[in-house]
């Protein structure tokens, strides 16, 4: 059972009827990779209705209350799946929501998955909106899911010039069902960081931009991150109270979360950083030490 817990409030009683469909153990970033592997450079991907979205969106607020029927029921009516997954690497428990349109083997939509905690309550979220693109983020993503109780991973469903005039580069764009999913967290107040990525060329002597977007709620955790990334001898530019490149400032799920008061992180990594699996351990390693921190807020 799944909840968000909010100041003296009491996890809900466990919802009648079965339990979200369980899969065999697998290892998360292996299923992660393989789902992400079928991305094209372009197509793949359709914008939502708005009640395509608000179907979505309020299907999931179900699965964070702890009704995995009525987020079941929800799910179906516009071809998702509910499922829990089970990390054979930790042996952590995932709702995953997943397209079965894209699993029947037609055109995939292209609205991405969504893995949530099963231990406890949501209490963080890692976002990915740029897979593929923003190489080997997608990976990071699940490392970063696994590294802490609590947490939320939310998963871009195509590469981010897949659709027609930026549709689908879901970070600079509040009509997909990626910004929904976040929205309804920054409402739920749940802290999240946005993981992306750049080439070497884009920012010299640089491996990492730490920045709270649009607002200004996370500079504690901003400089918690700087301060573990800066400790493995990575070279940082703080966004947050400095000049850097790559900032964030018009990324729209921190606008949204500047809007509500909402805890945001943007961080970019360069591309030599996201490489190898050393790089990116060193990477999850770090920002595990802020999540490990949202974990018990």
């Amino acid at each position: 059972m799944l909840w968000v817990a909010g100041p003296g409030s009491a996890p809900p009683a466990r919802p009648a009827g079965p339990a979200p469909q369980r899969s065999a153990g697998t290892d998360l970033e292996r299923r992660i990779a393989e789902f992400t592997t079928g991305f094209g450079a372009s197509g793949g991907y359709r914008t939502p209705t708005e009640q395509e979205r608000l179907a979505f969106t309020g299907a999931f607020a179900h699965l964070l209350d702890g009704d995995p029927e009525a987020a079941r029921t929800g799910l179906s009516e516009i071809d998702f799946t509910l499922r829990t997954v089970t990390d054979a690497a930790t042996g952590r428990r995932y709702a995953e929501v997943a397209d079965r349109v894209s699993e029947s083997g037609h055109t995939s939509r292209g609205w991405g998955r969504v893995y949530v905690d099963l231990e406890g309550p949501a209490r963080w979220s890692v976002q990915v909106p740029h897979p593929v693109a923003d190489a080997r983020t997608e990976l990071l993503g699940a490392r970063v899911l696994r590294g802490a109780p609590g947490g939320v991973l939310v998963l871009a469903g195509a590469r981010r010039d897949a659709g027609e005039d930026g549709a689908a580069d879901v970070a600079h764009r509040d009509d997909s069902v990626f910004h929904g999913v976040v929205e309804e967290l920054a409402r739920r107040n749940l802290p999240g960081v946005q993981l992306h990525g750049f080439a070497d060329e884009s920012f010299r002597g640089r491996d990492a931009v730490v920045s709270t977007g649009a607002g200004d709620r996370a500079v504690a955790d901003a400089e918690l991150l700087t301060a573990a990334l800066r400790r493995d001898g990575l070279e940082v530019c703080t966004a947050y109270s400095a000049r850097c490149k790559l900032a964030g400032r018009e990324n729209e799920q921190g606008r949204t979360a500047a809007d509500r008061r909402s805890r945001f992180l943007h961080v970019e990594l360069n591309k030599t950083l996201r490489g190898d699996d050393r790089g990116l351990d060193r990477a999850a390693a770090a920002l595990t030490t802020l999540t490990e921190r949202w974990s018990r807020r």
